[in-house]
């Protein structure tokens, strides 16, 4: 007989709440899926002003958050899509975002889209692993 697999759904305060029918993550086994996070502040509900790099530094923060809640940390995360409104900002964001993931980079994508709810600069939506990581380069030269 198959065993169950549980799927927790993540909720925090520590960050906004969703707008639409989606949880801020799930996970399953030792993965964290957390859905797309944008800069708002999660006492307004509102995008924080000044642009893609203020909202860089909130989304980014509320992510943090979020990974806390489901019993993981920035440096466990294994996968990062960054979705830019404008490609012209991608090196404010990237100043940004190498403050935050600081060594052992993530695997990332970056592009532009046509639109992002709620007229955002950015969205970023990350996969994780929950537990204690241990760090192995493979350089085939």
């Amino acid at each position: 007989m198959a065993s169950t697999i549980i799927k927790k759904i993540i909720s925090t305060s520590m960050a906004p709440r969703p707008a639409a029918p989606y949880n801020q993550a799930i996970v399953v086994d030792r993965t964290v899926y957390l859905s797309g996070v944008l800069g708002i502040d999660k006492d307004t509900g509102k995008l924080v002003e000044g642009g893609a790099i203020k909202e860089t530094v909130m989304a980014l923060q509320n992510i943090k958050n979020i990974l806390a809640a489901a019993g993981s940390k920035i440096e466990n995360v294994i996968k990062c899509t960054v979705l830019l409104n404008d490609i012209n900002d991608f090196a404010g964001v990237n100043a940004e975002y190498v403050k935050v993931f600081t060594s052992d980079y993530p695997a990332r994508t970056c592009y532009q889209v046509g639109k992002l709810p709620l007229g955002a600069n950015i969205e970023i939506e990350v996969i994780a692993v929950v537990g204690d990581c241990k760090t192995e380069v493979v350089k085939d030269e």
